[in-house]
């Protein structure tokens, strides 16, 4: 301590920015872990808009303090009926239903309380048909590729409290880079 009085005062300074520096450089990085994180895509449930191996950032910040929207794509830790034994930590889907809403699935379309749902996205036939009410604070999701997709129609609503967060950009490979753009329905 003794020695820090005797310093030249250019020298102080000096210091005191660099450990003034060092401190926001650490509390951005915790702002910035807390708000974002990076994933990697697994499995063909999201072609042909995502792939395999791509990395997307995931934007943690976006449901702090708003619900997802239909249409959104997002990650978020599996139910166990999601998991089906298997160790995964993450899934990204679509979602399709809100709480509230009555999904129908009939001769290969969906409908939200009663309307068609417009999904320009989707690749495949969505099957098998059936009717589903989504409970107050769950989501029903579905993959983009609707034949290769294990989603809501199998493993059943997802909890609100087991979203991660939106799926914002793929970075990864840099070929690919892309927004992930969710879809804003008509209907909403």
């Amino acid at each position: 301590m003794a020695r820090w009085w005797h310093m030249e005062r250019a020298t102080k300074i000096t210091v005191l920015e660099i450990l003034g520096t060092l401190i926001l450089a650490v509390l951005i990085f915790i702002v910035v872990q807390a708000a974002m994180e990076s994933r990697v895509v697994e499995g063909a449930c999201m072609e042909p808009n995502l792939h395999t191996g791509e990395r997307v950032l995931v934007m943690k910040s976006t449901y702090w303090f708003a619900d997802p929207h239909r249409g959104d794509v997002i990650v978020f830790k599996p139910t166990e009926a999601a998991k089906q034994g298997r160790k995964i930590d993450a899934m990204i889907k679509r979602v399709i239903g809100l709480p509230g809403d009555n999904i129908s699935i009939s001769d290969g379309k969906v409908y939200i309380n009663g309307s068609v749902l417009d999904e320009p996205y989707a690749h495949g036939s969505t099957s098998p048909d059936s009717t589903k009410v989504v409970p107050a604070g769950n989501y029903f999701m579905m993959g983009d590729n609707r034949e290769s997709s294990d989603d809501s129609r199998s493993w059943g609503m997802l909890p609100r409290e087991n979203i991660i967060g939106k799926a914002w950009l793929c970075y990864w490979p840099l070929g690919d880079w892309h927004l992930i753009r969710g879809y804003s329905y008509s209907q909403d």
